[in-house]
């Protein structure tokens, strides 16, 4: 499936149904008096937050969404039924903001959460509802409310505890296809990874974290150079970044510290809060490195680069150092996630639809 984060809608609730004009006439009834009905309500449109879905396809070619609109009033005192509702299922973490604008309205972030995101227009009064003591055969009546039309930006940034990021080759797609279920494109040239990749890692019973891939970046990301700049919007809602490096690059000329400098310094320039997420170091490829050498290789590149925070050790092609990184990481993640809960908020006029026939 292709994977679209970004989609422009429009959207319309159902106008109400206008009030009727009507007056009772039953045989033996010489004063039946005004029984028009009011009109019903026009349908609201809702999002749901839906975990099964990852990409914004389906709204890219499919743009217009119209509720339908609250029937009529009618005569006897009926009032017209209200328009049906209609639900757009996004995925979670999608951003919904004014397409014109540009101001965020509404954000998805927990499975199930339900936003109404344009309201049905209120159905007009029928000629009952204006009898009075000196009214007594009215045949005023209101037309029904327009409902809400709006122009939408719809933005996913998926939500993912931990991201990975780094230069292309730097064994991110290895990584995640070693730590996770997710089987990404792997090859031996840069950005084999053209969009990011989600992969769910089992630590134990009921004990998971999410990790997403992105494709790699290179310096001047941050002004549209490469492919990653594209998908740095998805790390900022991440809990954990983890910076691979490439230990062994075939080419000698390359300077892994310069490399690492670089897509930090790609961080800072898009977004001052991505670069200040925690940021841990993941030292790769060092099975490709005598054991003889590699103890003062990594003690050099961290002495150079003047990192403080963690540093971990690894080969993804033959998982060493894996399981130790998995246990480290799933702990930090478990500390936030108990931290950040939030409640799931649901409209209170939502009505679930009934499931898909098999």
């Amino acid at each position: 499936m292709k994977f679209v984060d970004e989609a422009f809608i429009d959207i319309a609730a159902g106008d109400g149904g206008n009030g009727c004009v009507s007056f009772r006439h039953e045989k033996y009834k010489e004063f039946g008096g005004p029984n028009g009905g009011d009109g019903g309500r026009g349908g609201h449109v809702f999002a749901v937050a839906d975990s099964n879905l990852n990409t914004l396809v389906d709204f890219r070619y499919s743009r217009r969404h119209e509720a339908k609109r609250g029937e009529h009033g009618m005569g006897s005192d009926m009032f017209g039924a209200a328009g049906d509702d209609i639900t757009l299922k996004v995925p979670v973490g999608t951003i919904i903001s004014d397409a014109e604008t540009g101001e965020v309205l509404y954000e998805l972030l927990t499975e199930g959460e339900v936003i109404t995101i344009a309201k049905g227009g209120d159905g007009g009064f029928g000629n009952m509802r204006f009898k009075s003591a000196i009214n007594r055969a009215p045949r005023q009546k209101t037309p029904g409310w327009p409902g809400e039309k709006k122009s939408l930006k719809l933005e996913l940034k998926v939500l993912a505890d931990v991201g990975l990021l780094g230069m292309p080759n730097a064994g991110k797609s290895t990584l995640i296809s070693a730590i996770s279920n997710a089987r990404p494109r792997i090859a031996d040239y840069p950005f084999t990874t053209l969009h990011p990749n989600l992969g769910v890692v089992r630590v134990g019973p009921e004990q998971s974290f999410v990790v997403a891939d992105l494709p790699g970046l290179i310096e001047g990301a941050s002004e549209g150079a490469g492919l990653g700049h594209l998908f740095l919007r998805h790390l900022q809602r991440t809990r954990l970044l983890l910076h691979v490096v490439d230990m062994a690059p075939f080419d000698d000329a390359v300077d892994p510290v310069a490399q690492a400098k670089a897509i930090v310094g790609e961080l800072k320039k898009y977004d001052a809060a991505l670069y200040d997420k925690p940021r841990w170091l993941v030292l790769n490829k060092l099975d490709m490195v005598p054991g003889d050498e590699r103890a003062a290789l990594v003690k050099d590149f961290v002495k150079r680069l003047r990192f403080k925070g963690p540093v971990f050790e690894i080969s993804a092609l033959t998982r060493e150092g894996c399981e130790h990184l998995v246990q480290a990481v799933y702990q930090q993640v478990k500390a936030q996630q108990v931290a950040e809960q939030v409640p799931v908020e649901v409209d209170p006029r939502f009505v679930p639809l009934p499931p898909d026939p098999a």
